[in-house]
């Protein structure tokens, strides 16, 4: 029989990731697509901008409402048929938004679409948590938030075409197909846990569970120069790198600072995020006078950032940081904090504007998606759901919140106390973080799984 220790490890995992990308993907084009065509639904709904501000609203407020309730969901009721169901949910939204024959149905079709999208971000952060080992989670946590960022990027010309083409209802028409069929492939292929999945073999469960585990004892065993040693311990005292036990119910979830902290943070954070989405076409051509083919050019320039940041980002965590989260997060709030006050003064050249936002779109995602896999060292694996539930709550009211303000003050003041408003949002952040400790669990809490013992004697089949 073939010999566990001669079996080559299965990659299945990463099939996993290509899985939740595209499902992040779907449902940020879905999200994404009413921008190109409010226009032509402002004119035929005759829509006033009350009505549009609320339109935006109603997704952002329902999404944050389902947030907690569904982590509790995930515990208790696993994640794969929930996470179907609402991407089926999704794709009947949003075809339910090209069949409204008014503005009530209209109203009601994107507070579903909200309320359907709300659970997808805790269920994939839950995955990342079982599917990838600790040194692999800030990577797979990148890919995962690289995907919202591809909407902003390339959906416009798509739904341009469309709308051109055949008209407004058919972008959401042809935007519901891909929902259904990504939920039917989750479910038959992706499982709630590696141990569950055919397709992951006993090799690759081994490295999900042990490889974190396994390198450390490596580097225990062969030390490191004196340089290197100096620099982590510097390091750690910086971040306050701690020994925690893992927060196992949900009264010390809600009763921890770390976490609540993080949320706040990832709140404004997210607040600067879609302030950009929502507003910086509109800066472009007011405030900078740049042609609609000018801004379309400039306006994407800080999502292609964000995809790269993410990217990266994760890779620093996992790798030149080795699993700790808070420098990425350092990273980006300070760098934030400049490049917004940097733009306070940008000179009226397309390319360097463009060059400027490109680099904004990179500063500022380095850290972002750290900030959902943060609570993956703070909680149990099974209370994960929960704690990153909170996160994104808090993470959606800044997104509702924040585009609002700057609204507020582009009408009484302009766009310099925007932009110095979005760098006191990152200020604070940077703050908060100072105030958080790196948890790391302690040896009772790392094992949390049995190690698996590779034995000559012992085939594949047997456990």
């Amino acid at each position: 029989m073939k010999q566990r220790e001669t079996q080559k490890r299965s990659r299945f995992r990463w099939i996993v990731a290509v899985m939740f990308f595209i499902v992040y993907m779907i449902a940020g084009a879905d999200r994404a697509n009413i921008g190109v065509v409010v226009p032509f639904i402002k004119e035929d709904f005759h829509l006033t901008n009350v009505d549009i501000g609320l339109l935006a609203s109603l997704f952002y407020i329902t999404y944050a409402l389902v947030q907690i309730p569904v982590g509790f969901l995930f515990s208790k009721y696993g994640i794969g048929k929930i996470l179907s169901g609402c991407m089926i949910l999704t794709s009947i939204s949003t075809l339910f938004i090209g069949l409204t024959g008014s503005v009530f149905q209209l109203k009601i079709a994107r507070a579903v679409l909200g309320a359907s999208e709300g659970p997808l971000n805790i269920g994939i952060v839950s995955i990342i948590n079982r599917w990838f080992p600790a040194k692999e989670k800030g990577l797979a946590t990148g890919i995962f938030m690289s995907s919202i960022k591809f909407a902003p990027a390339f959906v416009p010309p798509l739904c341009a075409f469309i709308v051109l083409t055949w008209g407004w209802r058919e972008v959401f028409y042809i935007f519901a197909v891909p929902g259904f069929l990504i939920a039917l492939l989750w479910l038959i292929f992706i499982k709630d846990d590696p141990s569950e999945s055919k397709y992951c073999n006993e090799a690759e469960r081994d490295y999900i569970l042990n490889s974190d585990n396994e390198r450390e004892e490596r580097d225990n065993q062969r030390g490191g120069d004196d340089t290197s040693i100096s620099n982590q311990n510097i390091l750690d005292k910086l971040i306050r790198r701690k020994e925690v036990d893992l927060l196992d119910n949900s009264r010390a979830i809600f009763l921890s600072w770390n976490n609540w902290a993080c949320a706040i943070g990832y709140g404004l954070m997210v607040g600067i995020t879609y302030s950009i989405m929502t507003w910086v076409p509109s800066y472009l051509i007011n405030e900078k006078h740049m042609s609609v083919l000018s801004m379309g050019f400039v306006a994407s320039a800080p999502w292609v950032g964000a995809i790269i940041g993410n990217i990266v980002g994760g890779i620093l965590s996992d790798r030149l940081f080795k699993g700790r989260r808070k420098p990425v997060m350092f990273i980006t709030s300070a760098a934030t904090v400049v490049m917004m006050y940097v733009l306070i003064n940008t000179p009226t050249i397309p390319i360097v504007i463009a060059g400027l936002f490109f680099l904004t779109g990179i500063l500022l995602n380095i850290g972002y998606s750290t900030f959902l896999v943060y609570p993956m060292g703070l909680v149990a694996k099974a209370k994960v759901p929960l704690a990153a539930s909170v996160v994104n709550t808090v993470g959606s009211i800044g997104g509702a919140v924040s585009p609002f303000i700057v609204g507020v003050l582009l009408d009484n003041y302009g766009w310099s106390q925007v932009f110095l408003f979005l760098s006191i949002c990152s200020f604070i952040t940077l703050c908060l973080l100072v105030t958080m400790i790196e948890p790391v669990g302690k040896k009772s809490g790392l094992v949390s799984e049995p190690k698996i013992v590779i034995n000559k004697t012992v085939s594949v089949e047997q456990q």
